[in-house]
């Protein structure tokens, strides 16, 4: 017999969320549904009994899918099946992956895998902000180990206010966008974009986002009670031996600290710490090491990031010798590549991006074919880590959840700063050359820097910086940490992403490797960003104070222009014939689409001359012909009576045989026209019941003078 279990969460205005479990995928460790209104995701968590051999760390994966059948639609493509997952599904399942890993305990190292998939949606209430609870509460009715609850919202700020979980529609007139993981006591996780907001705004929307979190996380902690529990599996991960643990303690620790004081690079940092651990496995035969490794590597890997920690909150020293708040050296040029429309390179220490930029037609719109979302983006970043840039000698396998990751944050860091209606898609792509800290922040510099070199009229230019944190005691004695190494943040407690220009913040990221955060630390580690921004923004404007002030000469030029929408059809032709016959005159490209009841034109081509030649044919089409104009036309057909004249695209006017020149003809050929001849005509008469066009050359040639005293000819 099912008995389902209930908890359900009144959001307050009018809205609730029902965590429901004991009902569907009863087979998994812990399988709850959370609706709101219509939107319903089933989570699933499963964990194996036993870690497998080997593993010192949380083998934890996150799945988040969405099925087109939840908002009744077909997917695309050939197959008709939903396929690998979208960058969005992968954002999403990051979210919810960054906010739970922190709170397994440190020795639980079996394999975990969390699935979470969207059933029903309406359109309206967005499920992303959803996932994290359902995650959370799917763990809470299960017994693995974990030190939660927690949950996420999206806080957005719409004209002025606060709105926890906002929807579509409203979320279109936010100028903040952000979501928080938190626990009833500590922030974990945050990740949005703003519209240059300030600092204080940002924290407060942090605070107003944890106390609608803390009534999640109680309902999930009566849920646990309800459902019996409490009590967890028990486990054992980790084989220990304390007095092995002491003895690599006491001879590498004073070592270790030496060379965390040297300030030295990154490879002889890193060659000079595995020297130390070499050291101290010859001490041992190859036997005992057989037995004895697997703890050794973790020991020594306690005692590097002591050491590495010790320095720094003891004599304020940093790995490479800075101090906690100084940035490293940077040296950025542009214009580095003849080929790409704007390029850059961005180098911070031993972090260096090569960004280029691509400027495309509307052709070359992204399509974004997704379960809640159908529509087109014209400003692409995209991220590429490849091996070679921390000297790693693996292959390249393709776009991973990572580079993902980090190419959204550049992209919500600058996509505010193109200008609105900006008629180019802009393609930004950041390729990782070398990396020791923050490459998405050097990527945000870098492209930048590349889109004022293509001209781009940026709003204006946008610098980022990563934040670190070593803290002990619960926060009670703790560093701030300015521009961070990658050690400081595989060793360290926080990395926390700032970028903006000089008036706010456009987006943030920040993930918690302790507990939690707090308002305080939170509040330190914002204005220390603030500052490390601004400096890294000064050497951004140092090598280019301002985007070029037009595009560079290969570049492709585009023009706008509007029609009324009943001329659409008449630019487009039968079969596209117009539109075809205008690109190959001209050697333009041209798009044509209904955008506001307008058609909207856009048209572009590698020289003015080509689009002025388009627009000017396409002005020809939509132009209303007016009696008494003179216009250049085309002798499209001889008659008999007549020529038929193209005086404007797609219209033809008669030019009788008696209006073609003041002497009387008996054949058209008799002036010298044929077809194909270009000649000015003027329009004399529109009959109003046909919409026939009357033409006149004559009326444009000089009258003969009189012979023999008899008037002229009228």
């Amino acid at each position: 017999m099912i008995n389902p279990i209930n908890k359900t969460i009144d959001l307050g205005d009018g809205r609730t969320i029902t965590i429901e479990t004991g009902k569907l995928a009863k087979q998994a460790d812990g399988a709850v549904t959370v609706r709101m209104g219509n939107t319903v995701l089933l989570a699933t968590v499963c964990a194996a009994k036993d870690a497998n051999p080997g593993v010192d760390f949380m083998p934890l994966q996150v799945e988040y899918k969405e099925k087109f059948s939840a908002f009744g639609r077909f997917p695309g493509g050939f197959t008709k099946r939903e396929g690998k997952a979208s960058d969005y599904e992968i954002l999403t399942a990051r979210l919810v992956d960054r906010a739970l890993r922190p709170l397994f305990p440190d020795n639980y190292h079996a394999e975990v895998y969390v699935n979470i998939i969207l059933f029903s949606a309406d359109g309206e209430d967005m499920p992303d902000a959803l996932a994290g609870l359902a995650a959370s509460a799917a763990l809470a009715v299960s017994d693995i180990p974990f030190n939660g609850p927690i949950s996420e919202v999206r806080v957005a700020r719409i004209d002025g206010q606060f709105v926890i979980n906002p929807t579509f529609t409203q979320l279109s007139k936010a100028d903040m966008d952000i979501m928080v993981a938190a626990t009833m006591d500590n922030i974990m996780m945050v990740e949005g974009e703003m519209n240059e907001v300030q600092e204080a705004d940002m924290l407060e929307a942090i605070k107003v986002a944890h106390e609608a979190i803390k009534v999640h996380c109680k309902a999930q902690m009566e849920l646990t009670e309800m459902v019996g529990k409490s009590v967890k599996r028990e486990y054992c991960h980790e084989t220990n031996d304390e007095d092995l643990r002491k003895d690599v303690h006491d001879k590498c620790y004073d070592k270790a600290y030496a060379v965390a004081l040297s300030g030295t690079g990154k490879q002889e940092r890193t060659e000079a710490f595995e020297n130390i651990l070499t050291e101290y496995k010859a001490t041992y035969t190859e036997e005992e090491l057989a037995e004895k490794e697997e703890m050794i590597n973790r020991y020594y890997h306690d005692v590097e990031k002591e050491a590495m920690r010790r320095a720094i909150l003891d004599e304020g020293k940093r790995l490479d010798g800075r101090k906690t708040t100084e940035i490293r050296p940077i040296w950025c040029e542009v214009d580095y590549l003849p080929g790409p429309h704007g390029s850059a390179i961005f180098t911070r220490g031993e972090t260096q991006s090569l960004s280029t930029v691509t400027l495309g037609t509307k052709a070359d719109e992204k399509l974004i074919d997704e379960v809640l979302v159908h529509n087109k983006e014209r400003f692409l970043l995209h991220y590429n880590f490849p091996p070679f840039s921390t000297g790693e000698a693996k292959a390249s396998r393709g776009v991973g959840r990572r580079e993902v990751g980090h190419g959204n944050l550049a992209h919500r860091a600058l996509k505010r700063m193109i200008p609105e209606d900006y008629p180019y898609v802009v393609r930004v792509i950041s390729d990782i050359l070398e990396s020791n800290g923050s490459s998405s922040m050097a990527t945000v510099c870098a492209g930048t820097l590349a889109l004022m070199d293509a001209g781009v009229q940026m709003k204006k230019p946008v610098s980022g910086i990563a934040m670190g944190l070593i803290s002990e005691n619960k926060g009670q004695n703790y560093a701030i940490l300015s521009d961070i190494l990658g050690d400081e943040d595989h060793l360290g407690d926080m990395d926390f992403k700032v970028t903006g220009t000089k008036d706010g913040i456009t987006a943030t990221q920040m993930d918690i490797k302790v507990d939690g955060l707090s308002y305080e630390i939170l509040e330190r580690a914002l204005a220390q960003a603030k500052e490390g921004r601004l400096h890294i923004l000064g050497k951004i404007l140092e090598t280019m104070p301002a985007p070029r002030p037009d595009f560079k000469d290969h570049a492709p030029r585009i023009e706008v222009m509007k029609i009324g929408k009943e001329f659409i059809g008449a630019v487009i032709g039968p079969g596209g014939k117009i539109i075809q016959g205008i690109q190959e005159a001209t050697g333009a490209t041209i798009t044509i689409e209904e955008i506001d009841g307008y058609g909207h034109i856009e048209v572009s081509a590698a020289n003015k001359a080509a689009i002025q030649a388009a627009l000017n044919k396409i002005k020809g089409i939509v132009a209303v012909p007016e009696v008494g104009e003179v216009y250049e036309g085309r002798i499209s057909s001889i008659m008999p009576y007549g020529a038929f004249v193209e005086f404007l695209p797609g219209k033809d006017g008669l030019l009788h045989i008696s209006e073609i020149d003041w002497k009387r003809l008996e054949r058209v050929e008799e002036a010298g026209l044929k077809e194909g001849d270009i000649i000015e005509v003027k329009l004399v008469d529109i009959d109003q019941k046909t919409g026939k066009f009357k033409l006149s050359r004559k009326a444009l040639l000089p009258r003969p003078p009189r012979e023999n005293n008899r008037p002229q000819v009228k």
